[in-house]
């Protein structure tokens, strides 16, 4: 009785004893403890928590959350994470609450990137920390809107998002493990670790999943349409699809000491990219919200915004921005 009595007054404000010392002493003994639930639980092909390559900047490290789950709420807290409720994943500002957005895709990768991390043994909170930050740095629009930018920015590189997630990952000071997984969640350099690998894959297993989903929503597809074969073997919806994909990665990378697909499903997953990016990302029916996407990018553009200015705008803000010019 007498410890429940104490710790009610602690949390409603009326108690008055040492409470910075008993703070004190948690955040001294915590990275020992994490230290050693580390080397414990985790397998030795993990990043250790503690064993960070360190941040772009140095800086005193929180006593209370290792240097991942700082980075994880570094990019949570942030406004580049926030406006991600308002860049759509496929479709332009649809009529409907149910279509995914970058946020929504953000926290399904997330979400799935953890269950597999979790699985092998591997640092759950760098592989959150990586999924949460990956998009951070997407334009409006989705692919139409990256594809407008980076036809605009050719003559000086081209634009790609996983280097500007990456560039606002640096801004946030995140460790060089984080803006790793980040930078090389897509294009052709690998990850260092792991946990960035795991992100590389998962990213794929959610939006190819979710787009099918929002697609069918939207009517450019039926159930029919999918690709017989692909769906026969991966499963007949979306959660299906999803489970048997992570089962082959956790047990195909748990053999291999690597993260990796068995040849059958990471080709049938690559198949039904490639079905999507002709019916849907780059389909006739999607032709005409593409095209209103890149004029509004060129647009802006023209007026003199800066790229790191166009891609962080939402769609309906960049919508509504290119009417005022």
């Amino acid at each position: 009785m007498h410890r429940q009595r104490t710790l009610r007054n602690v949390t409603d404000g009326s108690y008055r004893g040492p409470v910075p010392d008993v703070a004190g002493r948690v955040a001294d003994a915590f990275a020992a403890r994490i230290r050693e639930q580390e080397e414990r639980a985790l397998s030795p092909l993990a990043v250790r928590s503690y064993e960070t390559a360190g941040r772009p900047l140095d800086e005193p490290e929180c006593t209370v959350r290792t240097p991942f789950q700082r980075d994880r709420d570094r990019i949570l807290h942030s406004k580049p994470f926030r406006r991600l409720k308002g860049k759509t994943q496929v479709f332009i500002d649809p009529a409907g609450d149910h279509y995914r957005t970058r946020m929504t895709h953000t926290l399904e990768t997330t979400g799935i990137a953890r269950v597999v991390a979790r699985a092998l043994g591997l640092n759950e909170d760098l592989t959150e920390a990586i999924g949460l930050g990956h998009d951070t740095g997407h334009p409006p629009f989705g692919h139409a809107g990256e594809g407008a930018l980076d036809e605009l920015l050719r003559d000086r590189g081209g634009f790609r998002h996983n280097e500007q997630s990456a560039r606002i990952a640096e801004q946030l000071n995140l460790t060089r493990e984080v803006i790793d997984g980040i930078r090389t969640h897509t294009g052709p350099q690998e990850p260092t670790t792991l946990e960035g690998k795991i992100v590389r894959i998962v990213d794929r297993v959610a939006y190819i999943n979710h787009d099918i989903d929002d697609a069918i929503r939207y009517g450019i597809l039926e159930d029919g349409d999918l690709p017989r074969d692909e769906i026969a073997l991966l499963g007949p919806t979306g959660g299906e699809r999803i489970d048997t994909l992570v089962h082959d990665l956790v047990e195909q990378s748990s053999a291999a000491g690597d993260i990796v697909q068995s040849d059958e499903i990471g080709e049938a997953m690559l198949s039904l990219r490639g079905f999507m990016f002709e019916r849907v990302y780059l389909g006739p029916e999607t032709r005409a919200e593409h095209e209103r996407a890149r004029e509004t990018v060129r647009r802006i553009f023209e007026h003199g915004a800066s790229v790191e200015f166009i891609a962080g705008m939402t769609d309906r803000f960049a919508l509504s921005y290119a009417e005022r010019l």
